[in-house]
């Protein structure tokens, strides 16, 4: 693959397609036990979901974000889209499935920041996609492989189109035909391991290379982020903050790498990005909520350099 990619002479823009829910966030004390009444001391609702907040670190880095994910026609459904268009984000390619129940999550944070989550999924929300193309213009596409159906959609598009696909590996089992459309292939160290059977950072991506002719990438928190580049194992250190709140620094990552490689920049250079957005992000709560815009990116790039 080719280590950069053309520059556009305006706000990349980026199609992002996966999940995104509905999150209701309870603040209490500690966490429920028996068959009670309890009162939360605060409460928030927001959306979540690894595409629809990638699509929101996007928009909020200054590029122009697409979501292209499923909801059903629910009130809650209404919320998210609600939610996500206040944020800037274009919805034009969102599925809206009546019948079905939009994914949502309840998610309990104790005194101590520890996080309790019940989630549901509407085992009837359908998993095909309507034969839709890339918006004109579109500069990079972000897929998360949690609806792979969707992914592979619209990353045979954007093969076609010559368009750079990033992949966000989040999941245990991630399809060969995924693998093969990818351009960067990004992994979480657990995801890497559960993907190519191999506990150890160096031979986990050397398998990962041989099932994608892309960049394979692992990030391993605060040891910073590995990847393969010409067969060379390359390192970049972590961004050292005051870690606050991880919730949706991964899906930040992972927006902000797919802004830069839209933006035109090379593979390292929009790996640093990446881990510096996340570093912001993961400086303050919340996952939507704690997305870092550019100036401050850039500050913490300029203060680090």
């Amino acid at each position: 693959m080719m280590d950069t990619f053309a520059s556009p002479p305006r706000p990349a823009r980026i199609v992002c397609v996966g999940t995104t829910t509905m999150d209701f966030i309870f603040g209490l004390d500690s966490f429920p036990v028996g068959p009670l009444k309890f009162r939360a001391k605060s409460f928030h609702a927001v959306g979540g979901g690894n595409a629809g907040t990638a699509a929101v670190a996007i928009q909020r880095l200054g590029g122009e974000a697409h979501l292209m994910a499923r909801v059903g026609d629910d009130p809650i459904g209404r919320q998210a889209l609600d939610e996500l268009r206040s944020r800037g984000i274009n919805t034009d390619l969102m599925m809206v499935h009546p019948g079905a129940k939009t994914t949502l999550a309840s998610i309990m944070i104790d005194g101590a920041g520890e996080r309790q989550i019940v989630s549901y999924t509407d085992p009837n929300l359908p998993t095909t996609v309507a034969n839709v193309d890339l918006p004109a213009g579109t500069d990079a596409l972000l897929a998360d492989a949690r609806w792979s159906n969707g992914a592979l959609h619209m990353m045979r598009r954007a093969r076609a189109a010559g368009v750079p696909t990033v992949l966000d590996g989040d999941i245990p089992v991630i399809p060969d035909e995924l693998l093969a459309l990818s351009c960067i292939a990004a992994f979480s160290r657990q995801a890497l391991a559960e993907n190519t059977g191999s506990p150890e950072v160096e031979e986990g991506l050397r398998r990962l290379a041989r099932r994608t002719p892309g960049v394979p990438v692992v990030t391993d928190g605060a040891k910073g982020l590995y990847w393969l580049e010409h067969g060379q194992l390359r390192h970049m250190p972590a961004f050292k903050v005051d870690v606050r709140d991880t919730l949706g620094a991964g899906d930040v990552f992972h927006g902000a790498l797919a802004l830069a490689i839209g933006r035109g920049e090379d593979v390292a250079q929009a790996l640093r990005f990446g881990s510096a957005a996340a570093a912001v992000k993961v400086t303050r709560f919340g996952g939507r909520e704690g997305c870092p815009d550019a100036d401050e990116v850039e500050r913490l790039l300029a203060g680090a350099a």
